[in-house]
């Protein structure tokens, strides 16, 4: 008798079932089948492959790869039943993230949490069936910090907890599996966890994906394909090594990159996005890449992913930024500070209110999500001295502004007079000479044009030095315009059309 999901018009709870946590985001079947459907179609009717999905949740990869196979697989086993007992025991396996997902795992593939049940779909002689789940150790160093998957020992070991050690990226896990089902497969396919730590929408948890992506290659498979954060593209704290590899990797054939994680996963906020791609190891070459934002879609377009040391999203982008790099001259990252250009942190609190003192400084920052000014002495500075006596231009660090198009990009800028420094909430571009030339430089950054080609880099609401890296400088003694810069750049009236739908007008 086959599976009960295999049949008809049956209700599909894992297309409502809730998250777990921030790092276990659960995938809708349909997000499941569109990552299926990049693989070739002849995965489908060959007997003879091992599929595995190495952080399994809800079961839905497996289930969605079981039904494809019962129908590719019919003309190779005839026999429904046959076919159905020898994809479950001999094609398709899970590590489960935890033991309740692992129970999931097994309700979605074989209609039973114990496989070995007289309920299940295929009977095991064991409850597990090929949906492994056990605990495993971290491997944690002198200062409690495991060194395969970076999270910290007081965060992870708690009494009646799961440890967060997820056995495929793990050297006892990994030990542990091969015992049991052999560590050799040919398609590894999923939604691995995303983060290691409780860092709300990821910006400050240590990203783990990368470790998933990393370790499915080392097992050198024919096809991998999965659905991770789109950060690694131009960002991510450690994630350079990662991007450096991937932009590098000619297997990758294919990416389908979607800048709103809304689009995919209902109510789930994920900065910078999602992106699903393949991976071949035996067919190299230029990448397919699409990138798709609500109802529109752009691609797919061959691309080379090593062109530039990070990735632009959008293709149309391309052009513009190839023809303002062929420019030559310096570049605007000369001009701007690291991130806490004065050293003082972003929850500083050894300021003055009210009336300054002799000697003071004006600190500009943000207290409870309002832009202030407050006072400190010279003394409270603990680096970028030289820019103290100087005009700047103060660059928000952190600018959100949602996903709505046109956009912002950077938040509002704004002269910094002599005598004035900053927290970490902003960035400082300097030193300048004159008033006049400050007035010059924010007029630069607020045009279209420029916040544009800031854009190409900044993958997250949080902007330092490397996002300026492809901004070019000028000489500062204009207010300078869109116009100008079009000009200056050979920049055709269908790109300035693009510019303007991407780009929110900053008016005067």
């Amino acid at each position: 008798m086959p599976a009960e999901y295999l049949l008809a018009n049956q209700p599909d709870i894992l297309e409502v079932i809730a998250n777990l946590s921030n790092d276990a985001v659960f995938t809708p079947p349909r997000v499941v089948n569109a990552v299926l459907d990049l693989l070739p179609d002849e995965v489908w009717s060959d007997p003879t492959l091992r599929w595995l999905d190495p952080g399994s949740k809800t079961g839905v990869f497996p289930r969605e790869i079981t039904k494809r196979l019962m129908a590719g697989l019919v003309d190779a086993i005839p026999d429904e039943e046959a076919r159905l007992a020898h994809i479950l025991t001999e094609m398709v396996f899970a590590i489960a993230t935890e033991e309740i997902t692992g129970m999931m795992t097994r309700r979605s593939l074989y209609c039973s949490k114990d496989a070995s049940s007289e309920f299940a779909a295929v009977r095991f002689a064991h409850p597990d069936g090929n949906v492994w789940q056990k605990r495993v150790e971290h491997s944690f160093n002198d200062k409690g910090v495991c060194s395969e998957c970076k999270g910290a020992r007081e965060d992870l070991e708690k009494e009646g907890r799961d440890n967060k050690a997820y056995g495929f990226i793990h050297t006892d896990g990994r030990s542990k599996i091969d015992k049991e089902m052999a560590m050799r497969f040919d398609v590894i396919v999923g939604n691995p966890p995303y983060q290691m730590g409780s860092g709300g929408d990821g910006t400050n948890a240590t990203p783990l994906y990368d470790v998933f992506v990393q370790q499915a290659k080392a097992l050198n498979p024919r096809y991998l394909a999965m659905i991770i954060p789109s950060r690694w593209m131009a960002g991510g704290m450690g994630l350079q090594e990662f991007r450096a590899t991937m932009l590098a990797d000619r297997s990758m054939r294919i990416i389908v990159d979607i800048p709103n994680a809304m689009d995919v996963f209902p109510g789930v906020e994920i900065q910078s996005g999602v992106c699903y791609f393949l991976w071949d190891r035996d067919k190299k070459g230029l990448c397919e890449v699409t990138m798709v934002r609500g109802d529109e879609k752009v691609g797919p377009v061959l691309r080379d992913l090593n062109e530039f040391d990070v990735f632009v999203r959008d293709s149309r982008g391309i052009e513009v930024l190839r023809k303002v790099l062929a420019s030559g001259g310096d570049s605007f990252t000369e001009l701007v500070s690291s991130v806490s250009p004065f050293g003082i942190a972003s929850n500083f609190r050894g300021y003055r209110k009210g009336k300054a003192q002799s000697g003071d400084l004006v600190l500009h920052m943000i207290e409870n999500q309002k832009r202030v000014e407050q006072y400190v002495p010279i003394d409270a500075v603990t680096r970028g001295v030289k820019l103290i006596r100087s005009w700047k231009v103060f660059v928000p660090e952190g600018y959100n502004g949602g996903t709505n198009l046109p956009h912002r990009i950077i938040g509002p800028s704004f002269i910094g007079q002599k005598n004035s420094i900053c927290s970490h909430s902003y960035l400082a571009v300097g030193p300048l000479d004159t008033r006049e030339t400050a007035e010059s430089v924010l007029s630069y950054l607020n045009t279209r044009f420029v916040r544009f080609v800031i854009s190409l880099r900044k993958i997250s609401q949080h902007t330092n030095q490397s996002t300026f890296s492809w901004v070019p400088q000028q000489t500062w003694d204009r207010t300078w315009t869109d116009a100008e810069l079009y000009e200056k750049y050979g920049i055709t009236a269908d790109e300035q059309a693009y510019i303007e739908t991407m780009v929110k007008e900053i008016e005067a």
